[in-house]
């Protein structure tokens, strides 16, 4: 396994594949225990990788508590990065969930407790509550990068132009400023190219995928066959309508390339991340060390440009508004005014 910086504004290195834990045991009736936990863990390092992934809310708890026995051993080799937002009680109410600097605190506290450590390498905002002052969320961040007890923050589904305005915040204030964001981002789900994605290249931005294989639509094994599919994360993160054109497509530069629908996917992340010249991280959730093998091969597949333009083909979205009017008017340009094809960009 490589490694990358977590985004340009950091000299954080991490592995080019991170490891998501929320299948690390079995408190929301799902998941793993203990022991098929520490196997994947163990292969994941194996291959390389240093890079974890998990959340208070995960297992309501259970998945920080198993980390923290795994990585204890040797605690200086792995990047961890948890969120808040939510709660590791399954009743937590108001008081206890959301963004504020008070329940913030009070998670990374906790959170620190379940890891054993002393220290969190990422702490990310697990989701946007919409309610909570952005000005409050990055101040209360700087507070525990200072204190120490973070050294990396990161904005997990929010809106794009609430990370800019935070990233400004940051910078104009001389607070810690914002690592990451972590998104879904697929070739089932390819929204993000709208917004997030151009974002964190302007703003240098790692950028976390999360459900890089659509929640298991795009490994072809529920094709002709719902059975299974509602079982892990009780369905939430699975694409339950199927692309038959799509499917189609990557099974077939598959069978080209003798290998699984999943390294295909995978495969084509990696492409994209050049494209978009924005660094990916995907987040790979593998349940059993037969997941994991499967996934990591695709760390030795390249597409060629033609197989990556026919998936790109296949998973198109509509650039929607203001997008498709701004290359509209520029296709426009091209054709009314002769000195703008003589305008070159500042960048490719």
């Amino acid at each position: 396994m490589r490694y990358t910086t977590f985004g340009r504004n950091t000299g954080l290195r991490v592995s080019e594949l991170a490891l998501g834990t929320g299948n690390f045991g079995t408190r929301w009736g799902y998941g793993s225990e203990k022991e098929e936990a520490r196997t994947v863990f163990d292969g994941y390092v194996n291959a390389g990788g240093n890079f974890i992934d998990t959340a208070d809310s995960y297992q309501f708890g259970q998945s920080e508590e198993m980390l923290g026995d795994f990585i204890a051993a040797d605690r200086e080799h792995f990047v961890i990065a948890t969120k808040y937002t939510l709660s590791a009680s399954p009743n937590a109410g108001a008081a206890v969930t959301g963004n504020s600097r008070r329940n913030m605190i009070a998670s990374v506290e906790k959170s620190l407790k379940r890891l054993k450590t002393d220290r969190i390498e990422l702490l990310w905002a697990h989701f946007d509550d919409q309610m909570t002052p952005l000005e409050e969320v990055v101040r209360a961040f700087d507070d525990l990068i200072r204190a120490g007890k973070v050294q990396y923050a990161g904005l997990s589904n929010f809106p794009a132009w609430k990370i800019a305005r935070a990233e400004t915040l940051a910078e104009l204030r001389g607070w810690s400023r914002i690592a990451g964001i972590q998104v879904e981002y697929s070739l089932a789900d390819r929204s993000a190219e709208r917004e997030l994605l151009p974002m964190a290249d302007a703003l240098g931005l790692a950028a976390t995928i999360w459900s890089p294989l659509g929640g298991g639509m795009l490994t072809g094994k529920y094709r002709t066959s719902q059975e299974g599919r509602l079982k892990g994360f009780a369905g939430r993160l699975v694409h339950t309508e199927q692309d038959p054109t799509l499917l189609d497509e990557i099974i077939c530069v598959a069978e080209e390339l003798n290998i699984m629908p999943v390294q295909v996917a995978m495969a084509w992340l990696r492409y994209q991340s050049a494209q978009l010249q924005t660094s990916l991280i995907p987040i790979i959730g593998s349940r059993t060390i037969e997941q994991l093998a499967e996934t990591l091969l695709s760390l030795d597949v390249k597409l060629s440009e033609a197989q990556a333009a026919r998936l790109n083909e296949a998973s198109a979205i509509s650039a929607g508004t203001p997008h498709k009017q701004i290359a509209g008017t520029l296709l426009r340009a091209q054709g009314l005014d002769a000195e703008y094809t003589k305008l070159t960009p500042p960048r490719a």
